[in-house]
């Protein structure tokens, strides 16, 4: 592949990769030759970028998480302390969720063959290494009560703040992100052991 080549095969990917995501997310489903359509090329060229079905859907799962890292989850927040941090840092979860086509189908049981599934639980896990080592930091500074399990307490958190935003995004009308965002706190602040609540 020629220097010239290389950039239009990655704007190429990445537009297929914005044609899937726009198809799963408006369809609940991800059909190659219409995501191909919808990007305007050949029903053959996903499958040079992406191998498979699952390729795609992979990638489109992969790249929903790197924007939410980018949004909340790898945020580095300068409040002075802990309880600050993660309230902004739920405040920005939730305005990307709410803002992010696919959230809905990524939170309610996005649908794949084990391999989909498989990188789906890697991302998961990625995301409560990184709260476990959120909350192990706080503990260590006395923010928070060491007497929990930081692995186990940053998969209930993230379990917990999934699913209470996968069913705001189900109702109709979807409740106010400011009520989502204080009731998320309520829990997180009860589950971490926090004695006060308070904004």
């Amino acid at each position: 592949m020629t220097a010239q080549e290389m950039p239009r095969s990655a704007a190429s990917r990445e537009k297929l990769l914005r044609a899937a995501a726009d198809e799963l997310a408006e369809t609940g489903e991800l059909e190659v030759a219409a995501a191909a359509r919808r990007a305007g090329m050949s029903t053959g060229l996903p499958y040079r970028y992406f191998g498979t079905r699952s390729g795609l859907l992979i990638a489109v799962l992969d790249a929903f998480y790197e924007r939410l890292g980018e949004a909340a989850a790898l945020r580095e927040y300068e409040a002075a302390t802990w309880s600050e941090r993660e309230q902004q840092r739920i405040r920005d979860w939730v305005a990307f969720l709410y803002a992010e086509p696919l959230a809905p189908v990524v939170l309610g049981g996005l649908g794949g063959d084990a391999e989909v599934a498989g990188a789906h639980t890697r991302q998961l896990h990625a995301l409560i290494d990184l709260g476990a080592r959120n909350l192990a930091r706080a503990q260590h500074a006395g923010e928070i009560p060491a007497d929990r399990d930081p692995e186990l307490l940053a998969a209930a958190t993230l379990g917990g703040t999934n699913a209470v935003i996968s069913v705001a995004l189900t109702r109709s009308p979807r409740p106010a992100a400011q009520d989502i965002v204080a009731q998320l706190w309520a829990f997180v602040a009860g589950a971490v052991g926090l004695a006060s609540s308070s904004s």
